[in-house]
């Protein structure tokens, strides 16, 4: 075993070498960039306005309230139409309208609350997205996919402006300036 090897760990301690041991200074403009400031709490840039894609799903959501609110109308409507028109001696005998007796006005106001309980849902929603956090992001994805399968299946031609507007409010939301924004500090 020979103590003359450099590379030898068991040698006796070799006096101070360059670029062994502590740090060595560098020259100013070499190594890695210097980091970006800080803001005042630690992370970076505070967001304070909604990102445009979040405000149009914001808008889409307000538009799905109108549709909701017209659609409760006109359940409503039916619901007192089919169930004045069951004792009319005349419709009794027409097959069309026969067809649309067969749901009940019990069903059709059944459809007119579920329409207008998705429309506060809605509305709640619309109204959280400046304050909201992740839950109310993950809740409007939800809704937003909850409400473009319901608006394929049951009422197709009626829910296919549903559908579109929920698949953007889904998409809206979901992408990165989504998350940004429901995800930014709250101080």
């Amino acid at each position: 075993m020979s103590f003359g090897d450099p590379n030898n760990p068991y040698g006796p301690p070799q006096g101070q070498q360059q670029g062994y041991g502590y740090p060595q200074q560098q020259a100013p403009g070499y190594g890695y960039p210097a980091a970006p400031p800080v803001g005042p709490y630690g992370g970076g840039p505070v967001m304070t306005s909604m990102p445009g894609t979040v405000s149009a799903a914001r808008v889409m959501l307000w538009v799905i309230v109108g549709l909701q609110v017209l659609g409760v109308a006109l359940f409503a409507f039916g619901a007192a139409s089919v169930h004045a028109a069951k004792n009319d001696d005349q419709l009794k005998n027409d097959a069309a309208f026969q067809q649309l007796a067969d749901y009940s006005s019990g069903m059709l106001w059944g459809f007119a609350v579920f329409a207008l309980a998705w429309a506060v849902f809605a509305i709640v929603l619309a109204v959280k997205f400046n304050t909201g956090g992740n839950g109310v992001r993950i809740t409007t994805l939800v809704f937003a996919i909850i409400t473009a399968i319901l608006g394929i299946y049951p009422f197709i031609v009626v829910g296919l402006i549903h559908t579109v507007l929920a698949i953007l409010v889904a998409v809206f939301v979901g992408n990165a300036n989504g998350a940004a924004w429901f995800n930014r500090p709250r101080y």
